[in-house]
């Protein structure tokens, strides 16, 4: 399945300037609240949350593996000139299992999102709704994928801040 959706200049950016250091000191973060950091961009207009885990683990076999990871952050974006209104966004730090699929729990209920490369998201914009939906109402989301090497990841992030986050993104790139 094609993914629906492009790899942003200002998610290069917020990664390039590594994850919690991006969400402390990248010059296009506009707004922090609690666990969540809002990040706007200029032409064209893009605005997202974001949020790296509280957690991590990796297993391979059921046992705790220590691996190297890149950044891993979960985003919601905004781009009012394309029609995205809270696309949901996932970045392992790591290349995913050709063909398979990550899973978001939030309070009980999984979604799956379609990987691509280092990538992650749903696959409709009626799939990204409900889950930021049910976002607004969590305390966390736990996201499990697996890497091309086999290793089982489980990234549990804080849903602290994130209503606030996701309405101040949302009221920045209203259009």
């Amino acid at each position: 399945m094609t993914i629906r959706r492009f790899l942003p200049a200002a998610m290069i950016a917020a990664l390039s300037a590594g994850g919690a250091a991006a969400q402390d000191t990248t010059s296009n973060r506009v707004a922090a609240d609690t666990d969540w950091s809002v990040f706007q961009e200029t032409d064209p207009t893009e605005c997202f949350g974001v949020s790296a885990p509280k957690e991590q683990l990796n297993t391979q076999d059921g046992q705790p593996v220590e691996v190297n990871r890149g950044e891993t952050l979960l985003f919601v974006f905004y781009r009012p000139a394309e029609g995205v209104d809270g696309q949901v966004t996932f970045t392992g730090g790591y290349p995913f299992a050709g063909g398979s699929t990550v899973t978001i729990e939030i309070g009980g209920t999984e979604y799956q999102m379609f990987s691509e490369g280092n990538w992650a998201w749903p696959a409709t914009p009626e799939d990204d709704a409900r889950i930021v939906a049910s976002m607004r109402r969590g305390a966390e989301a736990v996201v499990t994928g697996q890497s091309s090497r086999g290793t089982t990841t489980r990234d549990t992030f804080s849903l602290m801040g994130f209503t606030a986050a996701i309405d101040e993104a949302a009221q920045r790139c209203s259009s």
